[in-house]
């Protein structure tokens, strides 16, 4: 579905009447993309080998030595899955952005919170009662549709990456779009495209959803005054707190929730409660006040009131999770949102926050039109004796997965990007670089490391990996950009891997032995998963580990200071995210010392 609509061009959108519409500008900008390349076979298992060397044993690298030599031998499968792949490269704008999608998210059948979808904390705001709450959230609902209006009109800035113009199409994802359970594959449907796009978002509060119509019938959107107004509305109708949390519903096994959906949407008033919600441009939900948190475990606890809510007795039920887009608003200040994963990568979703947080900053000058508004319409859901069975196994599974994660989000304050770029170096590869080094020290050995470089130099571009560990930490240090410049260009190797996987399963051949083999897996295992997520808004984004015995690290390098959130499970006794965050702290003071102590070669 998703790839039927990249390829479409986004038209009859609700335009404010101000902004001209330059026709096709994406389209042309789209065309103008290169191709993802495949990379050649025998680099791609090179630099397979080189990867492996670190993290496996040498009998074992020696037998998947001898698999790649028969893997590659002319005229052999490898030689003809690499061929399948070409021509699924000349046929498709991109040969990989429908098998990723499907495999990585859509296939995925673990829950998406904690397992799949990122969070975003957002600077504490200072108001502590329900009218700042409205305020806010009445300015961050405008400023979603400022930047909306740019979406519509194609009048997006085109984002380069060095003097590279890089793929706009997620940007087209990520509102009006919702996922959708399957008992075995979910799908993710895309309402912009229809002859009549939503006007409407979602407002929920003490689990209760209501649609809120922020356009006026001459396309122009509400004012921030009048947002305000209608979520006043919204408050007021919804003060009852022994609601029957069913947004809670989104938040269990995939399985599980697509068969409770089927159940749930053969009435005909849940059916279209749903339909709603999942039409909706986005999700605002405006949480109840968690309980007190001391300074130092405030970010923390705004960490995984983003993630998953709390828990069933807290804000977890305030949620649709399948939705693309929730900006979450608590009453105590707490602000941030939460994201699913499947139509859009972070760099998208930040350039958003920043945009709407810039917006927020100006003062209003529209002056509102004095017309009554149409009360918010409250979503109404029939619960039979099986949903309440199935909301009562939805919360005792997000209560274990709450009691699971464990969470840390810290300031690194001591220096932020400024230090490394005194220094000639990537502030990326410091950070990776202290990230390996305080893996070490906690478990004196190195691990397969996820870092994700964006692809959007090509069209329809998603991620590939950065292996950011290697043979030795000199080495590594050295070659920290290389990688980089290899994954952002399509010559990393595991989306080629991946890509040669799923070709010999769509020929219907026996799976090749590289694949079947233990270092396979071993490569695959990412003790830590890591990202990038750079802001100017001075937020961090976290999401939880991806293996049961590892770490989810994402950062945001600021000028002086740097943004962390480190993830583990519980479950894992070997795991610790307090102690790998207080671990980083350390590393990257103690390498800052020696590059300091370290004379300078001259050059």
């Amino acid at each position: 579905m998703l790839g039927i609509l990249a390829r479409t061009m986004p038209s009859c959108l609700v335009k404010p009447v101000s902004v001209t519409r330059i026709a096709g500008r994406y389209l042309a900008h789209q065309e103008g993309l290169p191709k993802l390349p495949v990379p050649p076979l025998q680099q791609t298992c090179e630099r397979y080998l080189a990867a492996l060397t670190p993290i496996v044993d040498p009998e074992e690298l020696n037998h998947t030595r001898k698999l790649l030599e028969e893997f590659q031998k002319p005229g052999g499968v490898g030689e003809r899955l690499q061929k399948g792949l070409e021509q699924r490269g000349k046929k498709m704008e991109n040969w990989l952005s429908d098998w990723w999608l499907q495999t990585a998210y859509l296939d995925y059948r673990m829950p998406v919170v904690v397992h799949s979808s990122p969070g975003v904390v957002l600077p504490r705001m200072e108001f502590s009662d329900r009218q700042g709450q409205m305020r806010y959230a009445a300015k961050l609902i405008a400023g979603v549709l400022d930047f909306k209006s740019m979406i519509d009109n194609e009048t997006l800035p085109v984002e380069y990456l060095g003097g590279k113009p890089l793929c706009m199409n997620q940007y087209y994802q990520v509102l009006s779009s919702c996922r959708i359970p399957g008992t075995k594959r979910d799908t993710v449907v895309n309402y912009t495209l229809d002859k009549r796009p939503p006007t409407h978002i979602t407002v929920v509060h003490n689990f209760q959803f209501f649609v809120l119509d922020v356009y006026n019938s001459d396309g122009t959107p509400l004012t921030v005054d009048q947002i305000y107004i209608q979520l006043e509305k919204i408050w007021n109708s919804s003060l009852q707190t022994n609601k029957e949390p069913i947004g809670i519903l989104t938040s269990n096994h995939r399985n599980s929730w697509g068969k409770a959906y089927d159940n749930l949407i053969k009435d005909k008033t849940n059916q279209e409660s749903v339909r709603a919600i999942q039409k909706s441009i986005f999700t605002v939900c405006l949480d109840a006040p968690m309980p007190h948190a001391s300074d130092d475990m405030y970010r923390t606890r705004a960490g995984v009131q983003m993630l998953h809510g709390g828990g069933s007795r807290w804000n977890s039920g305030n949620r649709w999770f399948d939705k693309t887009l929730q900006f979450i608003i608590g009453e105590d200040g707490t602000c941030g949102l939460i994201y699913e994963h499947a139509p859009a990568e972070g760099p998208p979703i930040v350039s958003l926050i920043d945009h709407v947080v810039e917006y927020m900053k100006k003062s209003e000058m529209v002056r509102t039109p004095m017309v009554p508004l149409r009360m918010p319409q409250k979503l109404h859901f029939n619960i039979t004796p099986e949903i309440k069975m199935d909301i009562e196994e939805a919360k005792q599974n997000m209560n274990i997965m709450v009691h699971d994660l464990d969470m840390k989000v810290s300031v690194f304050s001591h220096f932020g990007k400024d230090f490394p770029k005194s220094q000639k170096m990537s502030p990326d590869a410091f950070i990776q670089m202290a990230l390996q080094l305080a893996y070490y020290r906690i478990h004196k050995r190195c691990c397969p490391t996820y870092e994700s470089a964006s692809l959007r130099m090509f069209r329809l571009g998603r991620t590939d990996t950065i292996r950011s560990m290697s043979i030795d930490s000199d080495k590594f240090v050295k070659a920290m950009d290389d990688p980089a410049k290899h994954a952002i260009r399509g010559q990393a190797i595991d989306r080629h891997l991946l890509g040669l996987k799923l070709q010999a399963i769509e020929d219907l051949a026996a799976l090749p032995e590289i694949f079947m083999d233990t270092s396979y897996a071993v490569a695959l295992h990412f003790n830590l998963s890591t990202s990038q997520v750079p802001a100017k808004t001075n937020c961090v984004m976290c999401f939880g580990p991806v293996v049961s015995d590892g770490y989810g690290v994402c950062y945001n390098p600021m000028d002086t200071h740097i943004n962390f959130a480190v993830s583990a499970f519980n479950s894992c006794q070997d795991t610790n995210a307090a102690r790998l965050a207080q671990a980083l702290e350390d590393a990257l003071l103690d390498i800052k010392t020696l590059l300091e102590q370290t004379p300078k070669a001259k050059l």
